[in-house]
């Protein structure tokens, strides 16, 4: 994994092995706001789940990567003059804020997932 990529890992339990197997998704920030380009749009996350969720029960096992970029956009705060590492701290936590949307509706679909991020919250990952 990239250094400060934060990823999402989804276990299933199905017992019929036609999408057996293992799989990374990646999903850009801008997926989870829809038409609106900003922050995250509950029916277009929803949606993505139970897509996940399907490809899950069928037996595979799925790393999800996700952006922020729907939040913040660190290169170009740094353009307009905020400090290199406060602007990547910035993205970085629009993808956790991606990451936890996707597992609520993940675990509304009965599949267990957990937060993987290079941030240290113990909290929420």
């Amino acid at each position: 994994m990239d250094k400060g990529a934060d990823a999402m890992q989804a276990d299933g339990k199905g017992d019929d092995d036609k999408g057996s197997g293992r799989f990374m998704l990646k999903l850009s920030g801008e997926a989870f706001a829809g038409g609106g380009g900003l922050g995250v749009d509950p029916d277009v996350v929803h949606t993505i789940a139970r897509e996940i969720a399907a490809v899950v029960r069928d037996g595979a096992q799925i790393a999800v990567v996700i952006g922020g970029g729907n939040f913040f956009r660190g290169a170009e705060l740094q353009q307009r003059g905020m400090d290199r590492a406060r602007s990547d701290y910035m993205g970085m936590l629009g993808t956790v804020m991606n990451c936890l949307a996707l597992q609520d509706f993940l675990e509304k679909e009965g599949i267990d997932s957990r937060v993987q991020t290079a941030i240290t919250m113990g909290q929420v990952a």
